[in-house]
């Protein structure tokens, strides 16, 4: 038992140890489980239900609460919402009883999830819509709308065509090359980008425009990046274009901070028209990407509304898939932690199957090992 006067500061240290715990995960997830929480709290209330589910069988409240979210009753967008938005609700709910001290309703004494919520999700994806996913970009979309920014020969064309470039060859999120207003916005600064040649390292501030043009490494330091590791450098070499190439990029960015003497803390989407610094945004990106798939016309198989500034990341991992480079490669590098990284890949990528039916002829007659009982005489 803790003397009296220190009861206050170990509660004061509880609260405080609480609220790390919470937000131990991206903002944008912590501010999800937050909301979800109060939606439970709220419709705890409504039907007398208690919120901390000291009962014997608690997923009967967790199976009504999935089905008043489900259909919108209670979900915050007020429509009906996808199975897998209801499993977040839910999960949210019995991670949060947890932190508590509480038993996770959604699990049984094994840690499995109960069944009759497993069979429920199940019967719900079936019944959804299939998943809409922004299309990957091929590089020749990347190519058309890098060109075009750099024909109209402003300072905020460039960078937007430099972000563009960095985005597809790093497989980077929107909010690490662009400004968002995304509460996960975590962008590559100046300081962030290490520029090597010939395994020496450049001061991006001190060395010489000779020194930079001759780069033949860069890379991007990883601080407070989704799923990044802080401290780890993930870099690329030259491409072998002057243009699409992402050391090309970064340094034709440095030279432009350096002309201005920017910090080091400035994000690389920043840019200066002459008069003000002003950032590039997703909205920007996505409208550059568009007018280039316009321009393409209709062979690409998709129309400009189905990409958007996401697209770049998976049409980078697409490029590599397409280059047979191994999965695991395109998972360190776009820093998927499992394999989620598929969603985002398209089995629709013409070289992907091209040659499939050719190798099932080459190779589909094969032998299996009998397994047939010995009969004995």
């Amino acid at each position: 038992m803790a003397p009296p006067w220190a009861r206050g500061r170990i509660e004061d240290d509880f609260r405080i140890i609480a609220e790390d715990v919470a937000t131990g995960v991206s903002p944008g997830r912590a501010s999800s489980t937050a909301t979800s929480w109060s939606v439970w709290t709220s419709f705890c209330q409504t039907y007398n239900i208690d919120p901390y589910l000291n009962t014997d069988d608690p997923i009967y409240a967790i199976l009504l609460f999935a089905k008043h979210y489900r259909c919108g009753e209670i979900s915050p967008s007020g429509t009906f919402v996808r199975s897998r938005t209801v499993e977040d609700a839910v999960r949210a709910v019995g991670q949060t009883l947890a932190l508590m001290g509480k038993k996770d309703p959604r699990l049984t004494a094994t840690g499995d999830t109960d069944f009759r919520l497993a069979r429920l999700l199940s019967r719900w994806q079936k019944d959804d819509t299939p998943p809409w996913r922004v299309k990957p970009v091929p590089i020749h979309v990347v190519r058309t709308a890098s060109n075009i920014s750099l024909q109209s020969n402003t300072a905020c064309a460039h960078a937007i065509a430099d972000m563009i470039i960095l985005a597809f060859f790093f497989l980077l999120r929107p909010g690490e090359y662009a400004c968002s207003s995304s509460s996960e916005s975590t962008p590559f600064r100046i300081c962030d980008v290490h520029f090597i040649v010939n395994q020496r390292r450049l001061r991006w501030d001190t060395c010489s425009d000779a020194e930079l043009d001759s780069t033949t490494f860069v890379a991007l330091e990883f601080t407070t990046q989704k799923n990044g590791t802080r401290g780890e450098l993930v870099g690329l070499s030259c491409s072998g274009c002057p243009i699409l190439c992402p050391v090309k990029a970064l340094v034709r960015r440095i030279k432009h901070f350096r002309r201005l003497q920017a910090p080091g803390t400035t994000p690389i989407y920043a840019y200066h028209n002459g008069s003000a610094w002003f950032h590039v945004t997703p909205a920007l990106i996505t409208a550059s990407l568009r007018i280039a798939v316009t321009a393409m016309g209709p062979t690409l198989g998709f129309a400009p509304d189905d990409i958007s500034a996401r697209s770049l990341r998976s049409g980078g991992a697409m490029a590599l898939l397409c280059a047979e480079v191994d999965t695991d490669k395109i998972r360190l590098l776009g820093r998927w932690r499992s394999d989620e990284m598929l969603r985002y890949l398209h089995i629709q990528a013409y070289p992907l199957t091209a040659t499939f039916a050719h190798q099932m002829l080459l190779h589909g007659n094969f032998a299996l090992i009998p397994n047939n009982p010995l009969h004995h005489p």
